[in-house]
């Protein structure tokens, strides 16, 4: 992003912020706030994907809902850690601060999170969902309020990835009254967050103007010295204004502006086994350049208006900008006489058939000019498009109808001008010997438009709900690879591929209140992920048949799910990702029959209602999940993770077991919370029977601690202790390399609200 439009979306904030506080100190007395709730709890079940979290219940299928009240008493800003508690979520960590995640649910492969949807407020938030969804960028955590989580038949409303679910980020809404908040901590390593936010609404107008910054040394350990870890800056303002409440047509504008910028000095390069057993926080002298640089401008409008009581209209426009340059080592150059591979992840799984190629990752020894390559992954994306959903409800005869039909126009496009520059080894230090040509090493632009239009009807039929839905995807991709000889784009060498997808996506789910505090429920979906551009012609989408049957009992003392599904692929799409242990083409790949089946188990209750104590409250929740997922169809794959696979090999990084569970104590001004989660050995690469401990990650079980304290009703302080039992695990061999996991990590601050 230029400095200029860096300047000009500041200055539109700060006159943003500026108007509306001169216009609150001119307003009328504040709304009636049941109106105002009514409103905005349909606006709420326009734009996320559960609503208003108390009609969780009646939801034909799996939901989850992370409240602000929940993201509070950890203080998390790791995504990894937050949906921890969900059931169904596979979780590959990769730099223990959740700034890159690997997201997959119910089996669904986590990759860049490329097979799920990932919203902020009901916005695609990945840079380019269509034609490059590896999520590189993903919101910041610290500035989110809540998030939600919905899985099988009833999300078919949100695409383009139906088969495994929706993630829903909820961003700091606006105030109902003038107030603000802000919060300070810092701990070990340098870790610091700053975050303050200050908003007010009225009987017409709102707003609201946050700033965040968040960042850390690092806890790795590079050789010869240097800082391993990353800073984060975020600012975003939202204003509103709306309609008086006794209007015959109550409208409502809101809009949304965001800046985040991001450093870190994270990098694809980890460590041999043995390395990692003498010190698993070391990073080796060849990643010393390593650098992510990252930029982001997201804007958005949207208007909502209530024609009658049964009838409204959401209608959003929006648009995201973002660059990132990773600069990183990517191999070593095997046209230098004395490097046999050039392969860093086959060297490090095989040191001691490497030697020399390991002294010269690590520092020991000298090398010759250009042995090192490193990769600027320079890219610019942009993601925009107008999404409206007109929410009508009836009764017809005995039933109560709400339909809701949606229509979205996308567009998104991924641009690589990549190069690579050559170094040499010497005295541990990397100096420059060959520098490259912006646009030599990649120089193709990769783009996709999409038609979607969906269509739910909840139908209340005394104790039955039925929400059959249709979702209809067109998409047109585009790639236009330039070569590294048309530097210029001028066409003289260009190879285009173009090719259409266009698909129904039909989906029924069921509610049956069989008691008053039992739920029934059931759901049968197609599942659907489109292929990427630049991928070969031979790719087919991936396509499922998903099935889920469960039930969800609640009381005033206790809730609990229990759910079952199974996901039956005809074919499944694998991706190489550079991320992931491939070559890093993005193109997609067809993987053939897959079969995922688990079980989702979560309760919730407070054991001071079960001992009838009113003085405290102990908050106690547990999950836990089952996944079995397996290849149905033998295929050879230059995918590092799979290779060669044979019918019956379970699919790398998607874990048997998983458990969670956390509790709280609350008295007086003061509250504690634990967290624990456990996770067993996972599989690295393809394959069945005994794990190979070569090709695994470590069972691990991690302990979170957190405390605050009330010391007046505006002033709070607390203290957060990551992984207090300071285990030591590793949580991946990809891309190249063991990587491991966050360390114990204090830190503790205060929070002002006002």
């Amino acid at each position: 992003m230029s400095p200029l439009i860096k300047k000009l979306t500041f200055i539109l904030i700060s006159l943003l912020f500026l108007f509306t506080i001169s216009l609150s100190a001119q307003s009328a007395e504040p709304s009636d706030p049941d109106t105002t709730d009514f409103y905005d709890n349909i606006i709420m079940d326009r734009i996320t994907v559960i609503g208003v979290p108390a009609w969780k219940n009646q939801i034909p299928g799996a939901a989850n809902y992370v409240s602000a009240e929940q993201m509070q008493q950890h203080n998390y800003s790791d995504i990894n850690r937050v949906l921890r508690s969900v059931t169904g979520v596979n979780i590959q960590e990769e730099d223990g601060y959740g700034l890159r995640p690997n997201i997959g649910l119910r089996g669904a492969g986590v990759e860049r999170s490329t097979k799920i949807n990932i919203m902020e407020d009901g916005i695609l938030a990945a840079p380019a969902p269509y034609s490059a969804p590896a999520a590189y960028y993903f919101p910041t955590m610290g500035r989110i309020n809540a998030v939600e989580v919905r899985k099988g038949s009833s999300q078919i409303k949100y695409g383009p990835n139906s088969t495994g679910g929706a993630i829903n980020l909820i961003s700091t809404p606006i105030p109902t009254e003038l107030s603000s908040r802000a919060e300070l901590s810092v701990g070990e390593r340098n870790s610091n967050k700053l975050y303050a936010n200050f908003g007010n609404r009225t009987e017409r107008i709102g707003y609201l103007a946050e700033v965040l910054q968040i960042g850390d040394n690092g806890f790795k350990q590079l050789d010869n010295g240097g800082d391993t870890g990353f800073v984060v800056r975020d600012i975003l303002g939202k204003f509103m204004i709306r309609s008086s409440e006794d209007a015959s047509v109550y409208q409502r504008l809101e809009l949304k502006a965001g800046y985040n910028e991001q450093q870190s000095d994270e990098t694809y390069l980890g460590l041999s086994r043995d390395d990692f057993s003498v010190n698993p926080f070391r990073r080796y002298a060849a990643s010393q350049l390593d650098n992510i640089d990252v930029e982001q401008f997201q804007v958005s409008a949207q208007h909502f208006v209530l024609l009658s009581d049964n009838l409204d209209i959401t209608s959003t426009i929006y648009r995201q900008n973002l660059t990132r340059a990773w600069y990183k080592l990517h191999d070593l150059d095997t046209s230098v006489q004395t490097v046999n591979t050039g392969n860093l992840r086959n060297i490090l799984a095989n040191p001691d058939d490497h030697p020399l190629e390991m002294s010269y990752l690590t520092g020991a020894s000298d090398s010759p000019d250009n042995v090192l390559n490193v990769r600027n992954n320079n890219r610019e994306y942009y993601s925009q498009g107008i999404q409206s959903i007109v929410g009508l409800s009836f009764d017809l005869g005995r039933a109560s109808n709400q339909v809701e039909f949606g229509v979205r126009v996308h567009q998104d496009e991924e641009d690589r001008f990549q190069f690579e520059d050559r170094y040499r080894m010497e005295n541990g230090m990397m100096v420059l010997t060959d520098a490259g040509t912006p646009g030599t090493q990649a120089n193709r632009i990769g783009s996709a438009t999409a038609l979607s239009v969906f269509v739910q009807d909840k139908i209340d039929y005394g104790r039955w709900v039925f929400t059959p839905g249709l979702r209809f995807e067109s998409i047109w991709f585009t790639n236009r690879n330039y070569g590294s000889e048309d530097l210029g784009r001028t066409g003289s060498d260009l190879n285009k591929n173009e090719y259409t997808t266009t698909i129904f996506i039909p989906g029924m789910g069921t509610t049956f209140q069989a008691t008053e505090n039992l739920t029934l429920i059931a759901g049968l979906h197609r599942g659907f992920s489109p292929p990427s551009p630049g991928s070969s012609p031979e790719t087919k989408p991936e396509l499922s048949i998903n099935y889920e049957l469960g039930a969800r009992l609640s009381n005033s003392l206790f809730e609990t799910d229990l759910i079952g599904f199974y996901n039956n692929y005809s074919n499944m799409l694998g991706s190489d990702l550079a991320a992931g242990g491939g070559g890093g083409t993005t193109a997609q790949f067809n993987a053939g029959e897959v079969r995922v089946f688990g079980i989702e188990f979560s309760s919730s209750l407070d054991l001071a209602d079960i001992l009838q104590q009113t003085a405290v409250s102990i908050p106690l929740d547990v999950n836990y999940t089952y996944t079995n997922a397996t290849f149905k169809t033998d295929f050879e794959s230059s995918f590092g993770p799979w290779g060669s696979v044979n019918s019956g090999d379970e699919i790398p990084f998607i874990p048997r077991h998983q458990f969670n569970a956390g509790m709280g104590f609350a008295v007086g001004s003061l509250g504690l919370n634990l967290n624990t989660v456990y996770s067993p050995q996972m599989r690295t690469i393809a394959g069945s029977g005994s794990i190979n401990p070569n090709f695994s990650t470590d069972s691990y079980l991690l302990l979170d601690a957190s405390g605050d304290y009330q010391i007046n009703s505006n002033l709070s302080v607390f203290l957060n202790i990551r992984n207090l039992l300071d285990s030591t695990y590793i949580v991946s061999d990809r891309p190249a390399g063991l990587r491991p996991g966050l360390p114990r990590t204090i830190s503790g601050g205060l929070k002002i609200n006002l």
